[in-house]
């Protein structure tokens, strides 16, 4: 018989706010975190906003000697990490590290330091570049400052699969306790902004001018973000046994490549992973009471994802809430499923289901029921969460009130 897996703990960084107190009151209160970007000079660039987290400051959550070891990426992933751990009560030093692993996903890996390096060596010439800086960009250092910063010995993965990487995580982490791999993981994902991500999807003409709309006719783009979150995943019986609070049980995940284009979305992939998410759960379509959508904002994949859903759902597909909070805190490409992993749990905590802001015209293409612009109050037993990528990846996630 397969083990039980339930989520005990949460911690997040975003742009509309860090921790959980702060984050779901913003999310339900249609609190948008685009601003001006201030990281960087976009006079060169056609559009001028994003969604930066400004009030991150990593001296709240370590010394300063830990700061300089550490890219911002991993900044977010590690403070994350501190507040799950509170969040879920957890003491590490009564506990077997050599059972506690680590899943992140991300897109950009430490992409700030790569930036950093490459201005060093147009400016100064190769030799002014750090040599200590070198290794702290590869994407595989996330998971491993996680672990080395708390002296984690389990599983260590980052799963690079860009803006679905975080639902791969949390799969991955829920096989390995179901498994008996592990007795604890970490999963989750993070991404910082850079001028990496800011330009290539400038130049694939995919941001807004100055805000994202899923779902809305006139909608012209997403919103490069930036953040980070992990979820602290456990066994049922684990759980139950040292009284731990309980946000939700993940139920399966389902995985899938449509194979169709590196950047183009298809419904027909999107609609496989839903659908193999809800056989590997034992669930059926009129059990869910939530979507949260990949809803990106572009014309292609809000279309797409609304055709995914229809064929999921049938001539019901109007009765499910499908909503995207990437309208309030941009796409924080592979934070981004973590962060609305935590969203789905507090909507089945809290029995509030989050808006997706900026919608004012109905699009035939995309008649779902996306919450419009406010939150609403409904029993969420279950909730999907629902995330595309580059390349065809497509990623869902089953999580169910316990």
């Amino acid at each position: 018989m397969n083990k039980r897996i339930v989520i005990s703990g949460l911690g997040v960084v975003s742009s509309i706010g860090i921790g959980i107190d702060k984050f779901w009151p913003a999310l339900i209160a249609s609190t948008s975190g685009i601003s001006k970007i201030t990281s960087f000079d976009t006079q060169m660039f056609p559009t001028h906003y994003g969604a930066e987290i400004k009030d991150f400051d990593p001296l709240n959550f370590m010394d300063k000697a830990d700061t300089l070891k550490f890219g911002r990426a991993s900044s977010f992933l590690i403070s994350a990490a501190k507040m799950a751990i509170q969040d879920a009560s957890i003491n590490l030093d009564n506990l077997d590290t050599t059972r506690i692993g680590i899943c992140s996903g991300t897109t950009m890996g430490e992409s700030q330091i790569l930036e950093s390096i490459n201005d060093t060596w147009i400016k100064k010439g190769i030799d002014a570049i750090d040599a200590s800086s070198v290794p702290k960009y590869p994407c595989n250092v996330l998971s491993a400052n996680l672990a080395n910063y708390f002296g984690l010995k389990g599983q260590n993965l980052v799963i690079p699969n860009a803006c679905a990487a975080a639902n791969f995580a949390i799969g991955y982490a829920f096989d390995f306790l179901r498994s008996g791999q592990a007795d604890l993981m970490f999963a989750g994902g993070t991404d910082a902004f850079s001028r990496i991500a800011f330009t290539g999807f400038n130049r694939l003409l995919a941001v807004a001018p100055e805000k994202c709309q899923p779902f809305d006719k006139n909608r012209r783009g997403m919103m490069v973000g930036e953040g980070a979150a992990i979820a602290v995943l456990e066994t049922l019986e684990s759980a139950v046994k040292r009284n731990a609070h309980i946000y939700a049980e993940v139920l399966g995940y389902g995985i899938s490549c449509d194979a169709h284009h590196m950047t183009a979305p298809f419904s027909e992939g999107i609609k496989e992973a839903i659908e193999k998410c809800l056989k590997e759960s034992n669930i059926t379509p009129q059990e869910i009471d939530y979507v949260s959508a990949h809803g990106t904002g572009t014309p292609a994949n809000d279309k797409e994802e609304s055709l995914a859903i229809k064929k999921v759902f049938g001539p019901d597909y109007k009765k499910v809430p499908v909503s995207s909070i990437k309208s309030m805190l941009g796409h924080t490409m592979g934070a981004a499923s973590a962060i609305e992993t935590v969203a789905c749990c507090l909507a089945i905590k809290n029995d509030v289901i989050p808006p997706t802001i900026n919608y004012e015209t109905p699009d035939p293409d995309c008649d779902i029921d996306c919450v419009p612009n406010i939150c609403r109050k409904k029993k969420v037993n279950i909730a999907l969460n629902s995330s595309s990528a580059f390349g065809g990846n497509n990623s869902c996630l089953a999580l169910r009130k316990y």
